[in-house]
C-alpha cells in the first residue's frame, strides 16, 4: 500500500466517521470520533475470524502509518500552531506563574511519583520492570497533551481563567516532558551512561530555549509579511510554509518543534494587541483558516489513535497493571499540582475547587502513544505501549465526557 493510497483511505475513513458522529452519535467532536474509531477497530478484531480480509486491511493500514513520525514530525507542529494562534496572549501573561509552575514542577513531580507507584505495583503483581523504565513511562505520560486538552476545552464550560491556565500548561509542558523522556531514554538505551546535570542542562537549553528562539524568529518574520497583505490565499501559503519550515529546521537543529510552533503561534496571535483594523482583520482571517486546519487534522489524528487498537499489544497479564496505571496518573497529577499550589497559594491564587478542575482536565492524547511507540525494542515496551494507550482512551473518553459535570459540581 503506497503513501497516497494510505492517506486516501485514512481521510475517507475520517470523513465517514465524522459524518456518523455528527449525524447519529452526536458526541463532542474529538471524543465521538475516537469512540467510533475504537469501536470499529474492536468489531473488526472480534470479527477477524469470520472476516479476515477486513481485519488484515485495517491492520495493514495501521501498520503502514508510522504513528510516531506522522504525529511528532508532521502533524504536531500544525496542531500546536493552530492552538496557540487562538490563544489570548494577554490572558496568558496574567496567568504566567501558575502556567510556569504546572508545566515544570508539575511534570517533574508527576513523573517521579508515577514512576515509583508503577514500579511498586508491578512488583506486587509479579511483573519485572526496572525502575528506570518506570520513570521513562512517567516522563511520556505525565505531560498533558495540548491537542487533546485544547480540543476538549473548546466545548467545555470551564471558567476563562482556568481555561487559560490548563491550556497554557498543555502548550508549554512538552519542553520539560521531552527533556525528561530523551534523557531517560538515553540512559535506558545505554546502561553505561550516568546521569549528568551538565548534559541535561545542555539538552534543556538546546531543546527548550532553542525551540522558543526558532519559533519567535519564524513568527516575527511571518508577522512582518502578513501585515503587508490581506489576501487569503497568500496568508495561507505564508503561514503553512512557516510551520513546515519550523518542522524541518527544528529537526535539523535538534530543538523542540512543539515549543517552536507554540511560540510562532503566540507571536501571530499578539497581532490582536494592535488596535488597527487591519491587524484585527488579519487575525480573523488566520483564525478561520487555521481553525479549519485544526479541526481536519484533529479528526484524522483521533481516527489514527482509534485504529491503532488493531496493532497495540494488549496481552492478558497487562490489563491489571494498565488499569492501575490510570489511577496512578491521576494520583501523581493531583499530588504534583496540589503541593506547589498549597505552598504558593497566595502567588498562584488557585482555590481548592479550581484545583480539582485542573487535575481532572489534565488529558493525555496521541503524543503519549507516539512517544511510547518510539521506545527502543525491549521486553518492557509492549507493557508501556499498552498501558499508555489505555490511559489515553480513559483520559479522552471518560475525563473528556465528564469534565463539564466536574466543572459544574466544583463551581456551584
Amino acid at each position: 500500500m503506497d503513501t497516497f493510497t494510505t492517506i486516501t483511505i485514512l481521510v475517507t475513513i475520517s470523513a465517514l466517521i465524522s459524518f456518523l458522529n455528527y449525524r447519529y452519535i452526536k458526541l463532542p467532536g474529538t471524543i465521538g470520533i475516537m469512540v467510533i474509531a475504537i469501536s470499529l477497530s474492536i468489531l473488526i478484531m472480534i470479527a477477524g475470524i469470520s472476516f479476515p480480509i477486513a481485519h488484515s486491511f485495517i491492520a495493514e493500514l495501521s501498520t503502514n502509518i508510522d504513528f510516531t513520525k506522522a504525529l511528532l514530525d508532521v502533524m504536531l507542529a500544525f496542531l500546536l500552531f493552530a492552538s496557540a494562534l487562538h490563544f489570548d496572549v494577554e490572558k496568558l501573561k496574567e496567568q504566567k506563574l501558575p502556567v510556569l509552575i504546572l508545566s515544570t514542577v508539575g511534570v517533574i513531580g508527576s513523573t517521579t511519583i508515577f514512576g515509583f507507584l508503577f514500579y511498586w505495583a508491578a512488583l506486587w503483581l509479579g511483573i519485572e520492570i526496572p525502575l528506570m523504565y518506570c520513570f521513562l513511562f512517567g516522563a511520556l505520560i505525565s505531560p498533558t497533551d495540548p491537542v487533546a486538552v485544547l480540543s476538549i476545552l473548546k466545548k467545555s464550560k470551564i471558567p476563562p481563567s482556568l481555561e487559560t491556565i490548563i491550556g497554557g500548561e498543555s502548550l508549554f509542558n512538552d519542553g520539560v516532558g521531552i527533556l525528561l523522556f530523551v534523557t531517560l531514554r538515553e540512559i535506558v538505551e545505554d546502561n553505561g551512561i550516568e546521569f549528568s546535570w551538565a548534559h541535561s542542562g545542555h539538552l534543556f537549553v538546546q531543546e527548550v530555549f532553542g525551540g522558543i528562539v526558532l519559533g519567535m524568529l519564524s513568527g516575527f518574520i511571518c508577522t512582518l509579511m502578513v501585515r503587508k497583505i490581506d489576501e487569503l490565499q497568500t496568508i495561507l501559503m505564508i503561514t503553512i510554509a512557516m510551520v513546515m519550515g519550523i518542522a524541518v529546521t527544528g529537526g535539523l537543529l535538534h530543538v523542540s518543534i512543539p515549543l517552536a510552533a507554540v511560540s510562532a503561534g503566540l507571536m501571530l496571535s499578539s497581532m490582536t494587541v494592535e488596535k488597527s483594523s487591519n491587524a484585527v482583520h488579519l487575525k480573523e482571517l488566520l483564525d478561520k483558516i487555521w481553525g479549519l486546519i485544526d479541526d481536519l487534522l484533529n479528526t484524522i489524528l483521533f481516527v489514527m489513535i482509534g485504529l491503532q487498537v488493531v496493532i497495540i499489544p494488549f496481552f492478558g497479564h497487562y490489563w491489571g497493571i494498565s488499569l492501575l496505571a490510570i489511577v496512578f496518573v491521576i494520583i501523581a497529577r493531583a499530588i504534583s499540582i496540589a503541593v506547589p499550589t498549597v505552598l504558593l497559594k497566595r502567588s498562584l491564587n488557585i482555590s481548592y475547587h479550581k484545583l480539582g478542575i485542573i487535575i481532572w482536565a489534565g488529558l493525555r492524547g496521541g503524543i503519549s502513544v507516539a512517544l511510547a511507540l518510539s521506545l527502543p525494542d525491549s521486553n518492557y515496551k509492549p507493557l508501556i505501549v499498552s498501558a499508555s494507550y489505555l490511559i489515553v482512551i480513559f483520559s479522552i473518553i471518560v475525563q473528556g465526557l465528564t469534565l463539564n459535570r466536574v466543572v459544574n459540581k466544583l463551581t456551584n
